[in-house]
């Protein structure tokens, strides 16, 4: 049995629908991969990934989306304990280590 699922795009605001098991597990939506995870697309079977890559105005979104891709994540375990990977950071977060001013 699968359930709808609703999430936002973290770009838009838009709404996706996915239709998925109801005992999987939501770690995050978030703009880029986790190291580490790996994705399969909305549209394929996704229940043994650790998480879906969306393209927002995609099918699967409710009305008209950004066209941006972003990542729903599954919890996931490696030897009973959850993990927790880094997540990247955007350009406009790294630091910035330019000193000629």
């Amino acid at each position: 049995m699968t359930v709808p699922v609703r999430y936002y795009c973290p770009y838009c605001g838009a709404i996706v629908t996915l239709e998925r098991e109801p005992s999987m597990a939501d770690k995050s939506v978030t703009r880029d991969p986790l190291s580490g995870w790996e994705y399969a697309h909305a549209y394929e079977e996704f229940e043994e990934a650790d998480g879906v890559e969306i393209v927002c105005g995609a099918s699967e979104t409710d009305g008209e989306g950004c066209g941006e891709v972003f990542y729903l994540n599954f919890v996931n375990f490696e030897a009973g304990e959850e993990l927790d990977p880094p997540t990247p950071l955007r350009p406009e977060d790294a630091p910035n280590f330019d000193f000629r001013t």
